[in-house]
């Protein structure tokens, strides 16, 4: 199995809450199991100001799922939170982003792994190593 990090965010409807259904959702993805969960942080939108602040957390799990299963899996309990793409970096009802993939580098046109701008995010530094102190070991 796999370990991964994934970032989960929301500045709309109750941000806390929807953190927690997609928490819910995540513990149930197919041949995958939820290891440790951050706490939230409640941080400053990034990219597009003019917003309401975020709630964030940081989620490990291990997984069967390739990498690209596990985005469609992401994506899928997006778009069954409401998630509608408008505005890069805009308001969303929950965001799901794969961080870490283990050790693994990924770049196609719709999935970086790691994730581009982990060490320049406080939203997904904090919390990343809140859970896994050591994480740069999958940066390597």
């Amino acid at each position: 199995m796999s370990t991964c990090f994934l970032g989960i965010g929301s500045n709309q409807r109750n941000p806390a809450r929807q953190l927690r259904i997609a928490l819910k959702f995540i513990r149930g993805l197919p041949t995958s199991s939820m290891l440790r969960v951050s706490s939230f942080y409640w941080t400053k939108a990034w990219g597009y100001q003019g917003q309401q602040v975020f709630c964030n957390a940081v989620v490990e799990i291990k997984t069967r799922l390739s990498p690209a299963l596990l985005l469609k899996a992401c994506q899928d309990i997006e778009t069954r939170q409401g998630r509608i793409r408008r505005r890069k970096w805009g308001p969303r009802v929950i965001d799901i982003d794969i961080l870490i993939y283990d050790t693994r580098k990924i770049q196609t046109e719709t999935l970086v792994i790691p994730h581009p701008w982990i060490l320049q995010r406080d939203f997904i530094m904090k919390p990343l190593q809140e859970i896994c102190p050591l994480f740069h070991k999958f940066l390597i």
